[in-house]
C-alpha cells in the first residue's frame, strides 16, 4: 500500500508546486524517512526548471532535490531497529508513483535503501543539508589529487566554491585564492587571498603567481577562460559546476600541458565522502560559519526557489518541513 506524501513537484518548465504524491512502502531492506529539512541546489535545480538538464532523469513531472535530512520512522524487517528515530541524510530516492524523481529528495516522506542513508551522529540536523555539496567538493579535491605544494584558485564563492576553498585549506594546500564579484559572498570567504573581480583584475590580484589547480565552481565557461592564462606548467582544472557543454580555448591548455578533471558527485559507502564530511562538520574541523544564509517554511517553497536561484546573497537556503512529533513505527 502506498503512502500519501506532500512533495515539491516541477510539473513543467519554470513551474513549482506542492502536490500530494504516492510513496512506495519500505521493503525488507528499506527505511521510511520523515523529512525535516531540505535545500535547493541552485545549479542543478536551475537547469532542471529550465528544461536543460542533460540527464535521463529529466522527464516531467519530477520531484527535485538531493539534500534531505529527516528522521527514520519505519524500517524493513532486515534493517536494524537501532535506526528508528535517528536523524539521517539521504540524497534523494526513486520511490514515487505517477511522478519521476530528479533526484526525489523534496518530499515529506522518502523510502530508500537503508545503506543509502547517512546517520548524522549528533550533527545539528539543519547542517545536514550541507553534506551533499561538502562531499562533492571533497571528492573533487581527491580527483584533483591535491598536493601540499599546490597554489589553488577557486572561481566563484557560491556554496560549492566556499566549501572547496575551505576544504583545500584544511587539506594543506600551499595557498588558496578565491574570486567572485559579489561582495556579500566574499565577506564570508575563508582563503589566503580574496579577490573581488568587480574591483580589480585577476591578473593584478595574483601578481604574476602561477596556479597549479583551478577549481571552477561558477558554471561559467567565460569565468574559466579568463583564468586559464594563469595556469602553471602541468596545471590542472577541476570542474565542480554542472554544464550543458564545455567550451574553452585550447591554446592555453596546450601551452601548459594542462589537465581537465571532472568529479562526479561523491564516493559512496561507510568510508565514503558523505560520512567523512559528516565527521568533519560534527567535530568542527570543517568550519561552515556563514553558509546557511536563509530559512524558509515549506509553504513558501516558491519564495525559497527565488532566493536560491536569483538572490546572490543566498548561499544556502534551509527549507523547513512540518515535522512535528515523529511517531516511531515498529520494525516490520
Amino acid at each position: 500500500m502506498a503512502l500519501k506524501s506532500r512533495s515539491v513537484v516541477i510539473p513543467q518548465r519554470n513551474a513549482i508546486e506542492l502536490r500530494e504524491v504516492l510513496v512506495t512502502e519500505p521493503k525488507s531492506n528499506d527505511v521510511l524517512i520523515h523529512t525535516a529539512y531540505t535545500s535547493i541546489s541552485a545549479g542543478t535545480e536551475r537547469m532542471l526548471l529550465d528544461g536543460r538538464m542533460p540527464h535521463p532523469a529529466l522527464s516531467f513531472p519530477v520531484v527535485p532535490g538531493y539534500e534531505t535530512v529527516g528522521q527514520v520512522v519505519q524500517v524493513g524487517k532486515k534493517v536494524s531497529p537501532d535506526l528508528l528515530g535517528q536523524w539521517v541524510y539521504v540524497g534523494g530516492a526513486r520511490c514515487f508513483k505517477g511522478v519521476n524523481a530528479a533526484w526525489g529528495g523534496q518530499s515529506e516522506y522518502i523510502t530508500t535503501e537503508a545503506e543509502r542513508v547517512v546517520a548524522l551522529n549528533g550533527m545539528p540536523p539543519d547542517k545536514g543539508v550541507l553534506l551533499a555539496l561538502s562531499a562533492t567538493a571533497l571528492h573533487g579535491l581527491h580527483v584533483a589529487q591535491l598536493r601540499s605544494s599546490d597554489r589553488v584558485l577557486v572561481l566563484g564563492q557560491g556554496i560549492v566554491g566556499q566549501l572547496a576553498a575551505r576544504l583545500a585549506r584544511l587539506m594543506g594546500a600551499a595557498h588558496v585564492a578565491v574570486l567572485d564579484r559579489v561582495g556579500i559572498r566574499l565577506a564570508v570567504s575563508q582563503a589566503d587571498l580574496i579577490i573581488d573581480v568587480s574591483k580589480e583584475s585577476l591578473e593584478e590580484a595574483m601578481g604574476g603567481e602561477r596556479i597549479d589547480l583551478v577549481i571552477e565552481a561558477t558554471g561559467s565557461m567565460a569565468a574559466l577562460t579568463s583564468a586559464l592564462p594563469l595556469l602553471a606548467n602541468h596545471g590542472r582544472v577541476l570542474l565542480l559546476g554542472y554544464y550543458e557543454h564545455i567550451d574553452i580555448p585550447y591554446a592555453p591548455m596546450f601551452m601548459r600541458e594542462a589537465q581537465i578533471l571532472v568529479a562526479r558527485e561523491w564516493d559512496f559507502g561507510p568510508d565514503g565522502d558523505l560520512p567523512r564530511t559528516r565527521d568533519m562538520l560534527t567535530n568542527g574541523e570543517l568550519n561552515v560559519d556563514g553558509l546557511l544564509t536563509h530559512r524558509v517554511p515549506l509553504e513558501r517553497i516558491q519564495a525559497a526557489y527565488r532566493l536560491a536561484l536569483e538572490d546572490p546573497s543566498c548561499l544556502k537556503v534551509v527549507v523547513e518541513w512540518p515535522n512535528g512529533d515523529v511517531d516511531k513505527v515498529s520494525q516490520r
